[in-house]
């Protein structure tokens, strides 16, 4: 996931994570990019600075560790951490088979139930055009262990 500084045509600022550099260039093409100020489609990346990779010690000195990625403010990733705990309670995880699962959901051919599982950026931006609510959540670094 890549988190872009993003501001509108009014200079409001606002954030927006995105699978790739692609794939905001994409969603902003289509309009999917709003911002959650005035509601303008026309937005533009902000100047940001780069997120640096470095390395650490370990406790015993020896050993360096790569920061891959840079980190989500650990408020956020509580946040997040208590979204998914919340959908897993109340909601049924339909795998791999969530676009064909949400889709049945919306056109009526199945019961109306709250479902969550895994979509690509491609088939939940192809879900969105056809109107069917869905609501991507970042993967957490214990979801990729």
């Amino acid at each position: 996931m890549i988190k872009y500084s993003l501001v509108c045509e009014k200079n409001h600022d606002f954030e927006g994570w995105f699978g790739s550099s692609d794939d905001y260039d994409k969603q902003s093409k289509r309009g999917f990019v709003e911002c959650p100020q005035c509601g303008s489609k026309k937005n533009s990346k902000a100047l940001m600075a780069p997120g640096v990779v470095g390395t650490k010690k370990s406790n015993d000195g020896n050993q360096a560790v790569a920061n891959i990625a840079p980190q989500m403010p650990e408020e956020v990733v509580t946040k997040i951490r208590e979204i998914k705990q919340h959908i897993a309670k109340n909601s049924e995880n339909v795998g791999d088979r969530f676009p064909e699962e949400a889709r049945k959901i919306h056109y009526g051919e199945s019961e109306v139930r709250g479902i969550y599982g895994k979509a690509s950026i491609k088939e939940a931006v192809e879900l969105a055009e056809e109107g069917v609510k869905v609501t991507p959540i970042p993967d957490l670094p214990e979801d990729k262990n």
